[in-house]
């Protein structure tokens, strides 16, 4: 079979309907992960989908290939990511979720979980020798049952997660599925909720559906300035990632997100491990020590940072993607429904929330730079730039080659990694003061140039 090789990405397949990704392509990936899943001894798989135009016509396809394969289809309908990463721990072990996740309204993809891992790399390449060779095993027995998880997620959210106080809050969920869920989780919970855009529609109509961009943030700010509401949630596309404003309108990046769990989580598991991506702010170790803990800066990758959590039994982990994963008291995927509720066990034992936020540890840093690249180039850079770093800077600075090259000064850091998504280097810097973040981004530009001297810096996109 001809398939596009760009559709598989580093942690799921992603591509544009219907110019790389259509119905043939969901059924020959039914084929392909159910026959694995059999392989491997899991007779049952959950499929969801997010609010997408085109998730039904893409879920119809998948649910076919699966079932030619003799799988027993677990079908959850509509549903936010962590709705079916839900299932894959409930109703079975293994799942696919039709998501574009916040990419534009005409993209779809997978994400997937086999055996409880959410699978990644080298599997995802496996899947796609599979449907290129046709090499997928069919037989019969393949069937589907309808079942509506929601009930089940939503009350171990609610019975686990216990708030001091009421609370008010605006929650935007962007038009995407999130809106389906995650208000009435937070009413359960005891809040007053004003919803900003909750029906759920795959053309986005109010603006884009992620929080990590800023200009998605506006309405909530708005609201919150106009109502006595103390504080602003809001989702991506597909629900798993969290963006929090403040009652003053401040944004709360994942990172320092990060600072406030670990304190909470490391409050019951002393001495607990927490995984953060290589892109999180220089802030975030001390204050991990600062709570008790044990800080492990990771590869960036939701499926990366899952696995490095289990490897290690670590209690909490997350990147500055928004993605958060709680094992403590959870399942250890990444959910910004749940995400938001842990935030607010926390913030309602406190009489001004936005403060409690406002006081977590800050400095001056960049969004995410992107510079562009031929297909093939950003790795090769980044390799090449690891040692020039550590001539060019040693005494003077710690170098970290997990991902990319990381380099960390007294006062900031900067880092240039290879995306694992798209043909980009992926760059961001972060000082104390103004002063040594401009020092900082003008050393490690230097440093780029030596092996690229064309790098031109432009916007990020997640």
């Amino acid at each position: 079979m001809q398939i596009p090789a760009s559709i598989f990405k580093a942690y799921d397949i992603r591509g544009v309907v219907p110019s790389t990704l259509d119905s043939d392509m969901a059924r020959a990936l039914g084929r392909a992960f159910g026959t694995r899943a059999m392989a491997l001894g899991s007779r049952s798989v959950a499929v969801g989908r997010d609010g997408r135009l085109s998730g039904p016509m893409l879920v119809e396809a998948l649910k076919q290939g699966l079932q030619e394969t003799g799988v027993e289809v677990i079908d959850i309908g509509m549903v936010t990511t962590p709705m079916l990463y839900f299932a894959a721990h409930t109703e079975c072990d293994s799942g696919i979720q039709v998501t574009g996740s916040h990419n534009p309204k005409d993209h779809n993809g997978f994400k997937m979980v086999l055996q409880g891992r959410a699978i990644h790399g080298e599997e995802i390449q496996q899947l796609r020798t599979l449907i290129e060779e046709e090499s997928w095993n069919l037989q019969p027995g393949g069937s589907v049952r309808t079942v509506d998880v929601f009930p089940a997620y939503r009350d171990r959210i609610v019975k686990t997660i216990s708030l001091a106080r009421p609370m008010k809050i605006v929650v935007d969920c962007g038009n995407g599925v999130a809106g389906a869920s995650a208000p009435e989780i937070f009413r359960g919970l005891g809040c007053e909720v004003q919803e900003l855009y909750s029906e759920v529609d795959g053309n986005f109509p109010n603006h884009h559906p992620d929080p990590s961009k800023l200009e998605n943030l506006e309405d909530v700010k708005r609201a919150l300035r106009n109502s006595d509401a103390e504080l602003g949630l809001a989702f991506d596309g597909d629900g798993d990632r969290l963006g929090i404003v403040t009652k003053d309108g401040h944004v709360i990046y994942p990172d320092r997100q990060l600072m406030l769990f670990a304190r909470d989580v490391l409050s019951r598991v002393p001495g607990g491990t927490i995984v953060f991506d290589v892109k999180c702010t220089q802030q975030l170790a001390p204050a991990i020590e600062a709570a008790g803990g044990r800080p492990l800066m990771y590869k960036t990758g939701h499926s990366l940072v899952k696995a490095k959590m289990k490897e290690l039994d670590a209690p909490l982990g997350g990147e500055m993607s928004g993605h958060i994963f709680f094992k403590e008291r959870w399942y250890g995927f990444d959910d910004g429904t749940y995400a938001g509720a842990r935030l607010l066990e926390i913030l309602s034992r406190s009489d001004d929330p936005s403060a409690v936020l406002n006081a977590l540890p800050t400095s001056c840093s960049t969004p995410e730079i992107n510079v562009s690249c031929a297909e093939g180039e950003p790795h090769r850079v980044a390799a090449e730039l690891l040692p020039l770093a550590e001539e060019a800077f040693a005494g003077q600075a710690t170098i970290t080659g997990v991902d990319g090259v990381r380099v960390d000064w007294e006062d900031g850091f900067g880092l240039i990694r290879a995306s694992n998504t798209t043909p980009v280097l992926v760059l961001r810097f972060e000082g104390q003061t103004p002063e040594a973040l401009a020092r900082i981004e003008a050393a490690m530009m230097a440093l780029l140039r030596r092996v690229k001297p064309d790098a031109q810096p432009g916007a990020a996109a997640h």
